[in-house]
């Protein structure tokens, strides 16, 4: 394993990464969420006196997204050219799915599963009088392209 590009192995300290001499290329994050609901609650959305739940949660993903330098201590501010937010309902409750488009010296993992997490509290936040047990899981990542890294697809079998 490489070492943490956080860490600085000399000094023991947490650091924020030097990009300046990365090269600015094309990079995108996709992340996925899922905020399970029981049917119950999932028949109430449509009636919800807040007003629609899962539009105010893409708009709060889309919020966040930008916003991810100001929550993550070490994330560097990105320019982001594209943030996409898809929700829909399905049989276990609200899934998410975010893509984040930028380019630049550093990926947007951070600001995809940002967008993802906070798009899932808010259906929390817009559900929860309905029922308490609602649970928010498999936040993660989906894929992501460009840097020196290059592509990784999450393997449909995690």
């Amino acid at each position: 394993m490489s070492q943490l590009s956080h860490f600085d192995n000399n000094t023991g300290a947490v650091r924020m990464v030097d990009v300046s001499d990365k090269p600015n290329t094309q990079r995108t994050a996709r992340a996925h969420a899922l905020v399970k609901l029981s049917p119950s609650v999932i028949g109430e959305i449509p009636k919800n006196p807040k007003g629609n739940p899962l539009e105010v949660a893409r708009i709060a993903g889309i919020s966040a997204a930008k916003r991810t330098s100001e929550l993550i201590p070490l994330c560097h501010p990105l320019l982001l050219h594209s943030i996409d937010v898809q929700i829909s309902l399905v049989e276990e409750g609200v899934n998410i799915e975010t893509t984040v488009i930028t380019t630049g010296p550093t990926g947007a993992e951070m600001e995809a599963l940002t967008a993802a997490s906070v798009a899932a509290l808010t259906v929390y936040d817009m559900t929860k009088s309905l029922d308490k047990a609602i649970e928010i899981s498999e936040i993660y990542l989906l894929e992501k392209t460009g840097g020196k890294s290059g592509t990784y697809r999450r393997p449909a079998s995690l």
